[in-house]
């Protein structure tokens, strides 16, 4: 008795002749469902951009591909789309484009993996048009190179394509043996073979894509960078010792004010400063390969080596930074102890032309600012810092140097990563920032912010509540700070230590705390006399104005 068959069914059970579809090596995969499509392009997708920051990380610090082309984005995006980025995710704004990035790359990955099977031309194009975007954004990365981007964009390409074809291949024996179900007997074929055959080889491919993947994040890692800040160390500089700021530091703990629960510390820790740059990874610098060069309106064009810093950074100054982003009581604001050269004698050095009215500075990642050269010359601290807090600045915070200039914003003044210092006009040159729509010069507006108690929390009635904070107006001081509680009368804080106007100070308020919901906030004077506004005013353009103020419940 013939059994009959459906017209496309093969006469007989399907034969694994070790090839795929189509020829020897050839790109013909009939059959294949659309989920077995897309996962196979989104593991050829995540292969591929594996393989790619792999092959990058061994020529750190160039970026892979992910990195490289949201550098670009960052670079080049309008600004309603930064501050779009800053308004949803805000302190999380880069790690959601850099994920943003990985995710668009696979959905991409998904449509390719499911018109492909019998489309190679289709594969080819997706795949060479990622090797292409790669290639010329780590290419044109201020950290990047032409050489690296080729070799990396190949073989992210050659990865993309090699899997998928390895799983299209695997997923069309599953497809055949399916058919073959129809055509034949169940006894004739044995379907969870070939299943098994296309989830193995995928766990295969998706593995090593992770694995890639940690590997590669464990290379940079191990940077000459961080190998070298480690074997860095500061007191063999001929800076003489912070003894005076360490016994100030040390009396503020166990003062008064300071000594307060949930005050802020008079000296923020490394770890805990704020963090606020456009660099998407850290830079990754070797202090034996880098210098500072000076050129620009100068008389003589010079550079410095990292050791001709070291041996010179006897400069030791508290200064508070602070960014122009912070909302008032805003965490984006923290004192340090910096040590570094004068910026001045440097300057001095290269001899500063009649007309330079500008000093713009860039970082090794391609940033830039640029601030008044009068700054550098009025009094006020401005270090080309090698030291935060009696160590070597830790590379987040801009190893090997970077500026700290009193009373600026960090978007005008504080490059991280330094590499050069051009002595320009204010006319000649923008800083990142400013084409976006940020004012040109950006000195920093007196603030003061409550730490304790916190907003919206529950202090007991009838009891003492301190209300503490800090205060800052770096290159001018604070002279006093007042808390007002309800309507009731401006109460002068109790100021702690002080390590100078540069630095911020704690201050603190004793308060009998009564039932019911109370308003608290705070003001600040300068050392110029100066009072803070108390009209608020948003960070953009040129920085937050206003009082700080909280709503408490006495209970």
């Amino acid at each position: 008795m013939t059994q009959s068959l459906a017209p496309d069914a093969a006469p007989g059970p399907p034969v694994d002749d070790g090839q795929a579809p189509g020829g020897p090596l050839g790109w013909d995969f009939p059959g294949i469902p659309r989920p077995i499509g897309a996962l196979v392009g989104i593991i050829a997708a995540a292969a591929a951009l594996a393989v790619g920051e792999l092959a990058a990380s061994f020529a750190a610090p160039v970026p892979g591909p992910v990195i490289g082309v949201a550098n670009r984005v960052v670079d080049n995006a309008p600004n309603w789309f930064v501050e779009f980025g800053k308004s949803v995710f805000g302190l999380a704004d880069k790690p959601a484009l850099v994920l943003g990035t990985i995710i668009i790359s696979l959905l991409i990955g998904i449509v390719v993996g499911m018109v492909s099977p019998r489309r190679p031309a289709v594969a080819a194009a997706a795949f060479g048009g990622f090797g292409v975007l790669g290639l010329l954004a780590i290419g044109t990365d201020a950290q990047g190179g032409w050489g690296t981007a080729v070799v990396v964009s190949l073989l992210s390409v050659l990865t993309g394509l090699g899997a998928m074809f390895l799983l299209y291949r695997a997923a069309t024996e599953r497809a055949v043996a399916q058919r073959g179900l129809r055509a034949e007997p169940a006894s004739m074929v044995d379907p969870p073979v070939s299943r098994r055959r296309f989830l193995n080889w995928s766990g295969v491919v998706g593995v090593g894509a992770v694995g890639a993947a940690v590997v590669s994040r464990e290379l940079r890692a191990r940077s000459s960078a961080n190998r070298a800040r480690a074997e860095i160390d500061l007191t063999a500089t001929d800076a003489p010792p912070s003894t005076e700021f360490d016994e100030i530091v040390a009396a503020s703990e166990v003062g008064p004010v300071g000594s307060t629960p949930n005050i802020s510390p008079l000296v923020v820790d490394n770890d805990d400063f704020y963090l606020i740059d456009t660099a998407l990874t850290t830079p990754q610098v070797d202090p034996a390969n880098w210098s500072l060069t000076i050129r620009g309106m100068v008389d003589q064009e010079v550079s410095y080596s990292y050791q001709d810093l070291l041996d010179r950074a006897q400069t030791i100054a508290p200064v508070t930074l602070s960014c122009v982003s912070n909302e008032v009581g805003g965490g984006l604001v923290g004192n340090a102890i910096w040590q570094g050269v004068p910026l001045v004698e440097l300057l001095e050095e290269a001899g500063v032309q009649q007309g330079a009215t500008q000093i713009a500075s860039r970082s090794v990642d391609g940033w830039s600012c640029g601030f008044p050269t009068e700054a550098a010359f009025d009094g006020r601290t401005a270090l080309v810092a090698v030291g935060m807090n009696g160590e070597p600045l830790p590379l987040k915070h801009g190893f090997p140097a970077r500026l700290v200039v009193s009373g600026l914003y960090g978007y005008v003044s504080a490059t991280k990563w330094l590499r050069e210092i051009e002595l320009t006009t204010l006319e000649g040159f923008d800083g990142y920032w400013i084409p976006r729509g940020w004012s040109k010069l950006g000195p920093v507006k007196t603030q003061s912010r409550i730490d304790t108690p916190r907003h919206t929390e529950q202090v007991a009635a009838g009891t003492d509540i301190p209300i503490a904070g800090v205060a800052w107006a770096p290159s001018t001081g604070i002279t006093k700070v007042e808390v007002q509680v309800d309507d009731g009368p401006w109460m002068e804080a109790t100021l702690g230590q002080s390590l100078g106007e540069d630095a911020w100070v704690q201050w603190m308020v004793p308060w009998t705390a009564t039932p019911g919901r109370h308003i608290v906030q705070v003001r600040a004077t300068d050392g110029t006399g100066t009072t803070q506004t108390p009209n608020p005013t948003p960070p953009a353009p040129n920085g937050a104005a206003g009082w700080h103020r909280i709503g408490v419940e006495g209970v």
